[in-house]
């Protein structure tokens, strides 16, 4: 689901659009390569995201991305997402939006409901012989015995 950034919107899709007053942003600097470049330019981005407070999702969705987020989110329910893959600020406060875009578009679609199914009589037929032939094998893999 490619998600979109506008001039006042994070769109996610038809239905979920986030605002970007709700994003703050922070820039600090990165690490990694760069030269001297990387040690007086604060360029990644660090981006927050209120989940507690947001306006346009739902509790099922927050609960979702809850879990989806894992240790990105923090103690007071604000995701963090750290975007320093490219060298200017622009592009990582759109990489990082468009990270949280991802997120919040697969906490949005509900998983599907596992329906409870039993193995077939062929298939208990066919795992049953197996055994048997695989304890066959096993057994004459054993010293050989008197008569042998």
């Amino acid at each position: 689901m490619p998600t979109c950034v506008t001039e006042k919107y994070l769109v996610i899709d038809d239905g979920i659009s986030i605002p970007l007053s709700e994003i703050a942003a922070s820039y600090i600097r990165a690490s990694g390569p760069g030269g001297q470049h990387v040690n007086k330019s604060s360029t990644a981005v660090q981006l927050r995201f209120d989940i507690d407070n947001a306006s346009t999702l739902d509790e099922a969705i927050r609960a979702r991305l809850r879990r989806l987020a894992g240790n990105r989110v923090n103690k007071d329910g604000e995701l963090i997402v750290t975007a320093q893959r490219f060298r200017s600020r622009e592009q990582n406060y759109r990489d990082g939006l468009e990270r949280i875009g991802r997120l919040v578009a697969r906490a949005a679609t509900a998983p599907k409901k596992r329906r409870k199914t039993r193995p077939s009589r062929a298939a208990k037929k066919r795992r049953l012989d197996d055994k048997r032939r695989r304890s066959r094998v096993k057994q004459l893999r054993g010293r050989p015995g008197r008569h042998d």
